[in-house]
């Protein structure tokens, strides 16, 4: 089809004689067959033309392995290719790495590429002497979250910031977090109770500083984080009797 419509539209190809002689010509001589051309056994099926609807078929299959499914983002990013990934530093410089990558982002004019820099933490009461204070720690000591739309410069800002030991990845790729895993993070994070932490371990001896055996002295059996009660063996009447107490209620000797 496509070569009868090339000799179509060849300048060598235009008859110029008249519509009525070409009729009257044709009918009187007809067309020579050039034998050498002209074969008896159709074509195989592999040489034939595919028809125009086979031809159609294989056309949006082919554009539809071409072009990447819209909507299919990789793993942990967002529509605008923005994800979340995890760098490493030295524990206990968590702030410090926080301030020399925001610096490096202004000055170095990056805010089109780094968009939010988190430390994960929750709040905690902590009783120490007898007193209890709200205190910060971090979930993730020694990792801070990045957002960021990942290129050869973005890299280059974040991996040379002082205190950055490296992303969290395989080999030499950073690997961004899933969407879950990052809206699970930032749910902790919002909790609007804080969570009582334990200064005293297993074995230790507390005081007790709250509730009817207020002032006994003891030994903390076992701690149970998720109900936020700890076991305390206190000395009553000459024998050890194992207590149950709040985290509130106890402190170390």
């Amino acid at each position: 089809m496509l070569a009868s419509h090339e000799d179509s539209e060849r300048p060598d190809a235009i008859d110029a004689t008249p519509a009525d002689e070409t009729d009257a010509r044709l009918v009187a001589e007809p067309m020579p067959v050039d034998e050498e051309h002209v074969s008896a056994e159709p074509l195989p099926a592999e040489e034939r033309a595919p028809a125009a609807s086979d031809e159609s078929e294989a056309g949006l299959e082919d554009s539809a392995e071409a072009q990447p499914e819209a909507a299919a983002a990789p793993a942990g990013e967002l529509d605008d290719g923005r994800a979340w990934y995890v760098i490493h530093c030295y524990s206990g410089y968590e702030n410090k790495v926080r301030y020399n990558l925001e610096q490096r982002i202004d000055t170095m004019e990056m805010k089109d590429r780094i968009f939010d820099i988190v430390i994960p933490t929750i709040e905690e009461i902590e009783i120490k002497e007898g007193k209890r204070r709200n205190v910060e720690r971090r979930v993730f000591p020694g990792y801070l979250l990045v957002q960021m739309l990942l290129t050869e410069e973005s890299w280059y800002v974040v991996r040379n910031t002082p205190g950055v030991t490296g992303f969290v990845g395989m080999g030499n790729t950073p690997t961004a977090l899933r969407p879950e895993e990052v809206t699970q993070i930032l749910k902790r994070m919002e909790t609007s109770t804080p969570q009582v932490r334990p200064t005293y371990k297993a074995g230790q001896r507390v005081r007790v500083i709250d509730g009817p055996f207020n002032e006994f002295i003891g030994t903390v059996g076992d701690i149970d984080m998720d109900r936020g009660k700890v076991r305390v063996l206190v000395s009553f009447f000459g024998r050890e009797t194992p207590v149950e107490l709040d985290f509130l209620q106890v402190e170390k000797a």
